[in-house]
């Protein structure tokens, strides 16, 4: 198939635009055109990752860390950056990034965590905010029901596990056809009043443009009135993180041998014993400290993450456990939540995840 069939039913799940502002995700290098026959996943995209790929003749990497955060300025093969880069161009290896919009996604990063820790009743532990706008548009009222259909059919009118969701309310329009115009009710130059029903959906952002062209195609009028805003609501279904129970609490300790055992770690940074059971659980992969507030004002009795500095231990406060588990190792099931949605979109496409280790750390 061709790279862009892949990475097109890829981001009608998870879309770039949830990525956060400071990421790079998508295509970075390669040709949207390109046939592949398989390709390779990998949590970071290093010249021993190409190296697989070419021996798998794997036409596109998808690895979960960017290998191009910034612009480059010059390709000289000074860095390590520079290097993968013209190493991927020369084998003709396209390479692709999922990054923050896996983390947001509902099912993605934390939500793989989660769940192999065994944690019930989990919810997303940071919504994401201004990922939801409103379309509200007016149409005659024996037309109403069409249009809705449509609209539900590009993919508005989805709250949580409900679809079809529509707000609809009945007034009167009025309009004038001037020179020009054709109007497909009432005639030109003559005031023309009609019984019209508002109709108002939701609709993730991303929809937009899939949206507005099926409102375009199913309203009856020559010139469609219509309003989108951004919604400030906190989405519940997207966003970083996850908090929920364990089966049974467990005692301090306990707890960190859950973690080294499931996670498969060699070490745990954490911050001073409670003297309480873990029940509650926080957790967010990859750089989390940003989330510890969330995570205490939630109720949580322990939160795991990666890259918590010095200071940031201090905010355990007595109140909470905060267990730093390693950048690397709390996101060590990303490439599998990739693979299970490429599997599940293309049953007979080849794709493999890595065998090469890029964790960039050792312990000695």
């Amino acid at each position: 198939m061709q790279i862009k069939e892949l990475t097109k039913a890829l981001e009608s799940v998870i879309p770039r635009c949830s990525a956060e502002d400071f990421d790079n995700v998508g295509l970075l290098v390669g040709d949207g055109c390109a046939e592949i026959e398989s390709a390779l996943l990998a949590h970071d995209i290093t010249a021993a990752v190409l190296d697989e790929a070419e021996q798998r003749r794997a036409g596109l990497v998808i690895g979960f860390h960017p290998i191009l955060f910034s612009s480059l300025k010059r390709i000289t093969n000074q860095t390590y950056v520079e290097r993968i880069v013209m190493k991927a161009i020369r084998e003709d290896i396209a390479l692709y990034a999922m990054h923050t919009n896996l983390d947001n996604y509902e099912r993605g990063t934390s939500y793989a965590m989660a769940a192999h820790l065994g944690l019930r009743n989990h919810k997303v532990l940071l919504p994401k905010r201004r990922t939801i706008k409103k379309l509200s548009t007016f149409v005659p009222v024996s037309e109403a029901e069409a249009l809705r259909q449509a609209l539900f059919q590009a993919g508005a009118g989805h709250i949580g596990n409900y679809s079809h969701c529509s707000f609809s309310f009945d007034g009167a329009g009025t309009y004038r056809g001037e020179s020009g115009a054709n109007p497909v009710i009432g005639t030109r130059f003559s005031l023309r009043v009609e019984r019209e029903t508002c109709v108002t959906v939701i609709f993730p952002k991303h929809l937009e443009a899939a949206v507005l062209q099926a409102l375009f195609e199913a309203h009856p009028y020559e010139e469609v009135a219509y309003e989108v805003i951004s919604l400030d609501n906190a989405n519940p279904h997207w966003g970083m993180g996850r908090i929920g129970d364990l089966a049974d609490a467990l005692a301090e300790r306990d707890f960190l041998s859950l973690l080294k055992r499931e996670l498969g770690l060699e070490v745990i940074r954490h911050s001073g014993f409670t003297d309480k059971e873990i029940k509650r659980v926080a957790l967010l992969g990859g750089s989390g400290r940003f989330a510890i507030p969330a995570a205490k004002a939630q109720g949580a009795d322990a939160f795991v993450s990666g890259d918590l500095t010095y200071h940031s231990f201090f905010e355990a406060d007595g109140q909470l456990l905060l267990a730093d588990v390693g950048h690397y190792e709390s996101e060590f099931l990303a490439t599998e939540v990739i693979r299970d949605l490429i599997v599940e979109k293309f049953p007979k496409f080849a794709v493999a995840l890595s065998e090469t280790n890029t964790h960039p750390i050792h312990y000695f």
